[in-house]
């Protein structure tokens, strides 16, 4: 029996693999549906402050279809996790009139009353660099001089990692992030 041998990975980067087509046609999609402010899973109060942006749900099988081949590179070189080409995907807005950003926070509502689970986390950087300050991305127990910043981005890691947005100190970032789900973590 032959047996697959992978590096184990906390994350997995691609700078700038998203085309300037591909993130207009993105934002193209997320300028269809309605912005709402930001929620978390949990409603109490004393959580109300770890979160302050805009997002907007998207649905379309095609920016589903196009994370997906990313979470499945990912997932066979470094994750192995059982994960579905089922996600939920937000298009997010951090502005710097509002200070916005989001505390330490990991994807999985622990607390979920369903049978699966947030399982693998993505996020695109939409904005470029000169577009906005402040607004970094930081894992918690990952130090690394990984440049998340660069328009295009993918960053895939398992739902599990705590991380953070920093506040946006001067104009607005723009984020596409998505949790592809699977059977319940145990």
């Amino acid at each position: 029996m032959k047996v697959k041998l992978y590096m184990r990975e906390l994350y997995k980067l691609w700078s700038s693999a998203l085309n300037e087509k591909q993130i207009t046609d993105i934002f193209e999609t997320a300028n269809k549906k309605l912005d709402q402010k930001a929620k978390m899973f949990s409603a109490d109060d004393s959580m109300k402050d770890i979160r302050s942006s805009k997002v907007r749900w998207i649905s379309d099988e095609w920016v589903k279809n196009l994370l997906w081949e990313y979470v499945k590179k990912a997932n066979l070189n470094a994750f192995d996790i059982d994960v579905q080409n089922d996600a939920e995907i937000q298009f997010t807005e951090y502005h710097s009139d509002q200070a916005d950003h989001y505390g330490w926070h990991h994807d999985i509502d622990w607390n979920g009353q369903i049978l699966t689970d947030r399982k693998i986390s993505v996020t695109v950087q939409l904005s470029d660099v000169n577009e906005y300050e402040g607004g970094d991305f930081e894992f918690e127990e990952i130090k690394t001089n990984a440049n998340f910043k660069s328009k295009g981005t993918v960053l895939v890691f398992p739902s599990y990692l705590r991380h953070r947005i920093l506040p946006v100190t001067s104009g607005i970032r723009y984020s596409l992030v998505a949790w592809f789900s699977g059977s319940r973590w145990r």
